[in-house]
């Protein structure tokens, strides 16, 4: 579970422990929420509900294999004359997972839980465990695809978290301190919470129902056992819950994990412009009554926006038909926009209202991790290189490297522009992919402080 250690402004919330006593009058008949007889009366309960979905939730285990740097190789003596290798050491993690396809074998859930893993393991409600592998994973978002081998599996709908409301009573499902499968209830406390550091791309619905480490990549199911979110995050001073936790929402789950079960990546689209959100003095300086949406501050040349005649000024009212009121709304709509997609745009220009069609290009410049492009560039983060013109150079440029990673051992560093793999030249992320393609061992062509050097990746 991802701690966002920030002291919160929020008051305690509490936990609602006798809130099914108030939905007795207010459930209609048909809900999902049938009664229990105590003493010849019926009294509501979350078991039946409960018991169709709580079997879709599974416990993730992973495990991690990485280098210890041996101390004595830090002795000149010792490394010149023996040859000592580093030490290796296992590491095992949990967190949980949803299954949202029975028939293929989907689980959904958070990156950080998967990240980096050897193995992975999932162990379903009635004690099976199964192999794992990963389709893919969006870090920017911090969720994960599984797949796992589809046998007498139950599945979780999805609900359309575009209609969750603040107020609404949730129910979050995991497997806390690695415990096995605990339920705990409350209210959707606020949605479109951004701004917090936690990921790329922030529009969390934010819920008092218990969230804890362990909970991570777990479900957020409404009273019909669907699910509106997946659990990623608290905020807790001391690591605990205080009634303040973050689901992604559903919509933006579903959108994200049939991009990486088609394509295995998330192709996130490029549109190329700046937004700031409107209020009641620029609404004025405009001389609109519009108050919601956002601004259009730059439109770069020959972007997408560019092409499809956005200009400095337009306000952006509604994004494939969903209501912008304000930036967070904007950036979660850009979350699950991709490379190829048409996306339609209401704009205010000069007082009358206009829709403008958007055709999503690749973003040249999104920062990419390097098992992305191959697996023996793990541990490096990449992006194609910048002139000092802000056009586009030639090569790659390596932007961060783990130092326990394979690539820091070889001699990748920080700063390295790859201009060659495998004595081809390389001008962008797409080439390298392609000319990294097969042999035992990837060769790289490196530009580094004025000199050209080689480094050999296995």
């Amino acid at each position: 579970m991802k701690i966002c250690r920030i002291q919160p402004v929020w008051k305690l919330c509490g936990l609602l422990p006798a809130f099914l006593l108030a939905l007795c009058a207010a459930l209609p008949a048909q809900s999902a929420m049938p009664g229990v007889w105590t003493n010849g009366e019926a009294m509501p309960s979350l078991a039946p509900m409960l018991e169709q979905t709580s079997p879709a939730v599974v416990n993730i285990a992973t495990y991690t294999t990485y280098q210890v740097r041996n101390p004595l190789l830090d002795d000149p003596f010792f490394r010149r004359f023996f040859n000592i290798p580093d030490q290796q050491r296992r590491t095992r993690s949990a967190g949980s997972g949803v299954v949202v396809d029975a028939e293929d074998g989907y689980i959904v859930t958070n990156n950080h839980v998967v990240q980096r893993a050897d193995e992975i393991a999932v162990t379903l409600s009635d004690g099976r465990s199964l192999s794992a592998t990963l389709v893919g994973a969006d870090e920017q978002v911090d969720l994960a695809v599984l797949k796992v081998e589809p046998d007498d599996l139950t599945e979780i709908r999805f609900a359309n978290s575009d209609e969750a409301r603040v107020g609404d009573f949730v129910v979050a499902i995991g497997n806390p301190f690695s415990l096995s499968q605990t339920v705990t209830s409350g209210i959707i406390s606020a949605l479109g919470r951004s701004g917090l550091g936690i990921e790329g791309y922030e529009d969390f619905i934010q819920t008092d129902a218990s969230i804890n480490p362990g909970n991570s990549g777990g479900a957020l199911v409404d009273l019909h056992g669907h699910l509106v979110g997946i659990n990623t995050a608290i905020i807790a001073p001391s690591g605990g819950n205080v009634g303040i936790g973050f689901a992604i929402p559903s919509n933006m789950v579903e959108a994200i994990m049939r991009e990486l079960i088609e394509k295995g990546e998330v192709q996130r689209g490029y549109i190329g412009i700046a937004v700031q959100g409107m209020n009641a003095q620029l609404a004025e300086a405009f001389g609109v009554e519009q108050t919601n949406g956002v601004v259009v501050l730059d439109v770069e040349a020959q972007s997408p926006a560019s092409e499809a005649g956005l200009r400095d000024g337009d306000i952006i009212t509604r994004v494939e038909g969903k209501e912008i009121r304000r930036v967070s709304d904007y950036h979660s709509q850009t979350a699950v926009i991709f490379v190829g997609d048409e996306v339609e745009m209401d704009v205010l220009r000069d007082g009358r209202r206009r829709t403008v069609t958007v055709e999503i290009g690749d973003n040249s410049w999104e920062k990419m991790r390097g098992e992305r492009v191959d697996r023996r560039l793990s541990g490096t983060f990449l992006q194609n290189f910048k002139s000092e013109g802000g056009t586009a150079g030639s090569g790659v440029v390596v932007t961060e490297v783990d130092d326990s990673s394979d690539a820091w051992r070889y001699g990748l560093r920080p700063g390295d522009v790859i201009v060659a793999a495998n004595r081809q030249n390389v001008r962008n992320l797409a080439e390298l992919r392609e000319f990294a393609r097969g042999g035992d061992q990837l060769l790289l062509r490196v530009y580094r402080a004025g000199q050209f050097g080689y480094v050999g990746l296995r």
